[in-house]
């Protein structure tokens, strides 16, 4: 454990960014109240808004028909994930104009390390990966810039002054500013955890403040609370390298997917672009796993154990019995369907059957060569040419490639 005396950490937060995506490939939309939808329907919320929506009232998850009562002049977009994908790209580059990336946090958020040299100098040096990115990519994209001795803090300062903000909090300056914080701005603390903090006493920050490490984790539940007192503190936080644990993909679904025989024909698709994702990481799954919601978010779960598989026709037959399953169980209507494959084993730790030269193994061999090649025409002609079975287009498009808070997808996704 280390406590480092300098601004080690450099933050960018882009504001509002699909909103400012789209104003800033689509000029007319600048100035203008902009709201951005994952599918072109009424019953849908929004995942982004402009600056001009949110000083209207607009929040991000609002409902459409809610907020357009809150602002009739919203103008409506709806996601286009590959255009945002390759605006993140070319945001990199530019931020590397003036500093190394160490690592991509999500589609709008990057983190920089500095080296001791560059401490005195870290807030021009903020300034400088602003000003890089409006001369490179257009000043439509703002973003704000924090500066910190370890992750956690120069996250919390690029949120401080949002938007267009530059903020640095010196690890000498201690607690300071964030005394100032409620408990919910600090990443890590959702409702629930605050809640917990509160029974115990713990309602702002400076209660916060004086617990010690070993209070935190056992309030926490986990080591996580110990963590989040090191990093508070100014400490750096080593974490333990995560493992690839699933693929899988979801999708809430148009009213008139909503049978079962849409939702299986929507899961098959998810199925085909999770299974290509996993094939291309190297991996082979053991489960598949599916999960039917109704309205209320409750419905149906039902999981598929197998020896290590990764051919699309092995994997649809299971997701087929799945279904069967789910029929059986009076499961008829289905507002969202998700679909994982997990319990995943890398491809280079499975041994060669021994009894390999069974028909059933050459004719599993084959179809894991065939969904290889599959995958590889697809990507060459950026669409799908070659599947198992029907094919749908699912409303809203991007089946398998949306952006997710913890995943970018890769060009071969789209």
């Amino acid at each position: 454990m280390r406590k480092p005396t300098g601004l080690e950490r450099l933050y960018v937060d882009f504001d509002s960014f699909f909103a400012s995506a789209e104003q800033h490939l689509q000029p007319h939309l600048r100035g203008r109240p902009v709201g951005v939808i994952p599918v072109d329907s009424e019953h849908t919320g929004l995942i982004a808004v402009s600056r001009e929506a949110k000083v209207l009232g607009v929040k991000r998850g609002t409902f459409v028909r809610e907020a357009r009562r809150q602002c009739p002049d919203l103008v409506l977009v709806t996601a286009r994930h590959e255009a945002y994908v390759a605006l993140h790209h070319a945001i990199v580059r530019a931020i590397e104009t003036v500093v190394p990336v160490k690592a991509i946090c999500s589609i709008d958020e990057m983190l920089c390390a500095l080296l001791p040299a560059e401490w005195p100098q870290a807030l021009d040096i903020g300034q400088r990966v602003k000003e890089a990115i409006a001369h490179g990519i257009g000043p439509t994209l703002t973003c704000s810039v924090g500066l910190g001795p370890n992750d956690l803090l120069a996250k919390i300062a690029a949120e401080m002054e949002k938007p267009d903000g530059l903020v640095a909090l010196h690890p000498n300056d201690l607690p300071g500013r964030l005394l100032a914080l409620d408990l919910t701005d600090v990443p890590g603390i959702a409702r629930g955890n605050a809640a917990r903090l509160a029974r115990a006493g713990v309602g702002d920050m400076a209660a916060l403040w004086r617990l010690q490490p070993k209070e935190l984790r056992r309030l926490w539940g986990s080591v996580e609370g110990e963590r989040l007192w090191m990093g508070l503190h100014g400490y750096t936080v080593e974490r333990p390298e995560t493992r690839r644990r699933m693929f899988g993909h979801g999708r809430v679904l148009p009213a008139e997917w909503r049978s079962l025989n849409g939702a299986y024909a929507a899961a098959r698709v998810l199925l085909a672009k999770a299974s290509a994702r996993m094939r291309r990481a190297g991996f082979s799954a053991r489960a598949l796993a599916l999960w039917l919601t109704d309205r209320n978010s409750a419905g149906w779960y039902g999981e598929e154990r197998f020896q290590p598989t990764r051919d699309d026709p092995s994997l649809l037959g299971s997701l087929s019995r799945l279904f069967l399953h789910a029929e059986r169980e009076e499961m008829s209507r289905s507002r969202s369907v998700h679909v994982a494959l997990h319990d995943l084993v890398p491809m280079a730790d499975i041994e060669e059957d021994l009894f390999g030269q069974t028909p059933e193994a050459q004719l599993k061999r084959r179809m894991e060569h065939l969904s290889t090649l599959a995958d590889q025409l697809n990507v060459a002609h950026r669409r799908t040419l070659l599947h198992w079975g029907p094919w749908v287009t699912i409303p809203g498009g991007y089946a398998g490639a949306k952006i997710a808070f913890n995943r970018i997808p890769d060009a071969e996704d789209f």
